[in-house]
């Protein structure tokens, strides 16, 4: 056990923690309210049942982030292509980006990237630090008006000197393909409405326990962190699917006796490898959708990427688990991509 906390452990004052600067999505139009609206046959839609638990194998199955968000941009692609020829429509994303944060820069390069792939247009905006709110909000309502664009994505964050309610509200809802309006969020947790779009990791980290075969229905479900970007919304998702959710957060008392009871952990809290083997149900299933460098002089960077959940020891006690990179991560950009394709089909009344 030594060894693998030395492994897991990381000193606060040498770590810099990256909780989810990106928000990242389940989209839902009005002539169809269900979540995952882009349907491919079984055997392409499913990588594979978790039917392993920790008691019969050795170390948990590896959920696999990378193979399904490739699967999703191909489902993609087909439905682009077919709207394409049908109809005429290509959809379009509107990229806003303010600053020159490093880490922001290559999340747009990598939706950029990822838009192209799937036949998506992709526009982007780069401003500097200093500009005005005024001119975020005027470029916001060119997108809003101009109908060549399905989805607009403000990247965050912003400059400390931007309110960043006002910026996200002015974006119209029938474009928010990053879920983060009053609005779709309101309709999330309300039971009997449809928001028109889920943010992008939720949606993400829901879609992976699908994939999977994880049965949510009725399961103790413990959601770690509760950001308007990741936490609240996956734990709204989970009780959509009927699982008994709780909430860790800063001021819970006893969290590991409360994750202890989890079937099914997603930890989005931004600290690395906080939660331990001994935390852990056997046989649980860990969406870990946390990304934090911590120092490795063996790294040719000096650092590597872990997550929230301390991998060497969790990997022995769960039945699956995602790995840090690989897992969520790639699913989040394949959710924007969805969400925008949806946010077109529902805007030209495509099916």
């Amino acid at each position: 056990m030594a060894s693998s906390l030395t492994h897991c452990y990381s000193s606060p004052s040498s770590t810099t923690t990256l909780l989810l600067r990106r928000r990242h999505p389940i989209n839902v139009g009005p002539t169809s309210l269900r979540f995952f609206t882009i349907h491919s046959s079984p055997s392409s839609s499913r990588v594979l049942s978790i039917a392993a638990s920790a008691t019969e194998a050795s170390s948990a199955k590896v959920i696999d982030g990378k193979t399904v968000a490739k699967q999703i941009r191909d489902e993609i692609a087909v439905e682009v292509s077919r709207m394409r020829e049908a109809a005429g429509v290509i959809p379009g994303l509107a990229v806003i980006l303010v600053g020159d944060r490093k880490d922001s820069a290559t999340y747009v390069r990598n939706k950029k990237k990822a838009c192209e792939t799937v036949g998506i247009n992709s526009l982007e905006v780069n401003l500097p630090e200093d500009s005005t709110e005024e001119e975020v909000l005027n470029h916001i309502a060119g997108y809003n008006d101009d109908p060549s664009v399905h989805g607009i994505l403000v990247q965050l964050p912003l400059p400390s000197h931007m309110n960043e309610q006002n910026v996200l509200n002015a974006v119209r809802i029938e474009k928010d393909v990053d879920g983060f309006h009053p609005l779709n969020i309101g309709r999330l947790a309300m039971r009997g409405r449809e928001p028109l779009f889920v943010p992008c990791t939720p949606k993400g980290c829901i879609e992976l326990l699908h994939r999977y075969g994880v049965s949510i229905k009725g399961k103790r479900a413990v959601v770690i962190g509760r950001s308007n970007i990741v936490g609240m919304p996956a734990a709204l998702l989970l009780q959509r699917e009927d699982a008994t959710v709780s909430i860790v957060h800063s001021r819970t008392t006893n969290p590991e006796e409360i994750i202890r009871q989890a079937d099914i952990i997603i930890a989005a809290v931004g600290q690395p490898n906080m939660v331990k083997g001994s935390w852990i149900k056997p046989g649980a299933v860990i969406i870990d959708v946390g990304i934090n460098p911590v120092d490795d002089p063996s790294s040719s960077r000096g650092y590597k990427l872990v997550g929230d959940v301390c991998y060497e020891e969790a990997v022995k006690v769960a039945s699956a688990i995602t790995p840090v990179p690989g897992g969520v991560g790639p699913m989040t950009i394949a959710m924007l991509l969805q969400n925008t394709l949806i946010s077109a089909k529902r805007i030209h009344s495509f099916e």
